[in-house]
């Protein structure tokens, strides 16, 4: 049974860029996925910490988690309607 859209997790590594360009990738990407489906991406510019869950409140988006693995930060993205 395939998932549905609601269910479908597309990752995005930002890994290597720094601030603004994590949130402008994670932007661009929302904008292509419907309502409910989620974007996974892996940063590790220590301003996403603060840029991440600022830009999802600003914009409506829900932040689902938030995870340090090493130095990589990793953040689950609901795409709000």
């Amino acid at each position: 049974m395939r998932p549905t859209s609601a269910h479908m997790i597309h990752d995005l590594d930002a890994t290597g860029l720094l601030c603004p360009l994590p949130v402008l990738k994670a932007r661009k990407r929302l904008q292509a996925l419907a309502v409910g489906e989620r974007l996974r991406m892996r940063a590790d510019d220590p301003a996403a910490v603060i840029d991440v869950p600022h830009f999802c409140a600003q914009s409506g988006h829900l932040l689902i988690e938030n995870l340090q693995d090493g130095d990589v930060q990793v953040y689950l993205i609901e795409k709000a309607g």
